[in-house]
């Protein structure tokens, strides 16, 4: 036995041979070596504990990489042809020379051979981004902004095989689209439930940003159900994932090595990474495939009403004791809402059994509804609890806060701006935000969804039936001056509308 004990110098304790020979109490001096070296056996003691509770990502990848796929597209784009201006002369005219000349055809062939306002649609405007294989006979699943517009789909799996792809359908509301490559015997994902997933859980995500294949990066969940600008019916899966162009429509997996997400937008001030990831739910993101699958379009619900956040002030007003719910500012008229005589001034609680915490929670819970569907809803009215019963209509003309709603002749669909919208973009009044951007003039002359119309024709625009006022009265006019405001910054565009 040892027996550490400790004089006022280090030579007042020692061993001494008449102990060591009768076995006694051994003493000795406790040396700093001795500290050094128990702190630093903690030390490694704590890292390799560390160490051990940290995931190992690398099974999961090499498990599930396979199924992951490398997405290009080709876009024509088109040259116009001067001659389709009027009063435009022909491109080979040559006074005097008669068109039944032997002469004529010699001239024309070489005069006209490089001519540009003849060109013919050339190939360019490749993209990249991924995608993942949810059936083995082909089917994969990627992001709408991937695909939308491309004449050509190729897609490359992971052994280096390519194939030509078909777009079965594509949702813009959703940012999901659905296509299918000709092939058997394909690795296929697993897919989980988002549901499940927690605040703070690890999730993994594999693409190809800026083009290098089969990337995997890590992160945790930041957050869930989370609604982002222009966004209506996505509550988004927040993580700090390191996304970049590229790994859009790849998949986002648990560490059981289910999906559980699309990756699909960043926020980001500079186009680049800074921590704030968003991935499509894998449960809304099957549920629209399955719908493009079966119909080639997707079915969502409908309620009609307008609605705007309940702020602290507006809670102590309604009597609340918290900010909570959505408040109806309109119902519109001969709608689902109006039926079940919802009013200005309601704010909707529940929805379907489920909690509305704020009013960015309700159009996904609505737009995920089935058509025709008996939901049961709670009300706050004057300070009285009250339960009423809609039947879930379908969305025709544009998201749960339309005003216009529908694409008009410029190729747009816009609606008023929500107060969330409204606060992040800084526009104290007025202005319109663009949900849909088709084929027309609006396309043509660069604008973007998420872009906010704040003038046309030199004129504020009010909201989205003064806009489509706006539109009509001036369809005379051959092209239009209108200013927008894009990532908060103010930009005029020519809009030619003829």
């Amino acid at each position: 036995m040892w027996q550490f004990v400790r004089g006022r110098r280090s030579d007042n304790v020692r061993l001494t041979p008449q102990n060591q020979r009768s076995g006694s109490l051994y003493q000795r001096q406790w040396h700093p070596v001795y500290s050094l070296l128990l702190i630093l056996a903690m030390v490694f003691w704590v890292t390799t504990s560390m160490a051990r509770e940290l995931p190992d990502f690398t099974e999961l990848s090499a498990k599930n990489s396979p199924a992951v796929v490398n997405i290009s597209t080709q876009h024509k784009l088109e040259v116009a042809d001067s001659n389709a201006d009027k009063g435009r002369p022909e491109p080979f005219n040559i006074p005097g020379l008669p068109k039944n000349s032997p002469f004529h055809e010699f001239f024309r062939h070489f005069m006209e051979k490089d001519d540009p306002r003849k060109r013919r649609p050339r190939r360019g405007g490749q993209s990249l981004g991924s995608g993942f294989i949810i059936s083995d006979d082909g089917y994969i699943l990627t992001n709408h902004h991937v695909v939308t517009g491309a004449d050509e789909i190729e897609v490359r799996l992971n052994d280096r095989r390519y194939f030509a792809a078909k777009v079965i359908g594509s949702d813009e509301a959703s940012d999901v689209a659905l296509i299918k490559i000709e092939a058997t015997d394909l690795p296929t994902v697993n897919i989980g439930k988002s549901s499940e997933l927690k605040v703070g859980e690890w999730v993994l995500a594999i693409g190809s940003p800026f083009g290098f294949d089969y990337t995997v990066t890590a992160g945790i969940v930041s957050a869930k159900g989370r609604s982002l600008p222009s966004e209506n019916y996505v509550p988004f899966i927040q993580t700090d994932v390191a996304i970049n162009p590229g790994n859009s429509g790849g998949p986002l997996f648990n560490l059981d090595g289910q999906v559980v997400g699309i990756n699909s937008q960043i926020y980001s001030r500079t186009g680049g990474f800074m921590g704030l990831s968003f991935a499509i739910p894998i449960e809304l993101a099957m549920n629209v495939a399955d719908q493009l699958r079966e119909n080639g379009s997707v079915s969502r619900g409908y309620l009609g009403v307008l609605i705007q956040n309940v702020d602290r002030n507006l809670a102590e007003s309604f009597g609340l004791d918290q900010p909570t719910g959505a408040l109806v500012s309109k119902v519109l008229p001969d709608t689902p809402a109006a039926e079940a005589g919802l009013q200005e001034g309601d704010i909707i609680l529940t929805f379907n059994g489920q909690k509305i915490h704020d009013s960015n929670a309700l159009p996904p819970m609505v737009g995920a509804s089935r058509v025709n569907d008996q939901v049961k809803i709670t009300v706050l009215r004057n300070g009285e609890m009250l339960h009423k019963t809609v039947k879930i209509g379908q969305l025709t003309d544009g998201p749960e806060t339309a005003g216009n709603g529908g694409v008009d002749v410029l190729g747009l669909s816009v609606v008023d701006l929500s107060e969330e919208v409204r606060k992040r973009a800084k526009v104290k009044e007025g202005g319109v935000l663009i949900r849909r951007v088709e084929k027309g003039p609006g396309r043509a002359a660069g604008l973007r969804r998420g872009d906010i119309i704040r003038m046309y024709a030199g004129q504020k625009v009010a909201d989205a039936d003064d806009f489509a006022q706006k539109v009509a009265a001036s369809k005379d006019k051959k092209s239009v001056a209108i200013l927008i405001q894009r990532k908060g910054e103010p930009m005029f565009l020519a809009l030619r509308q003829k």
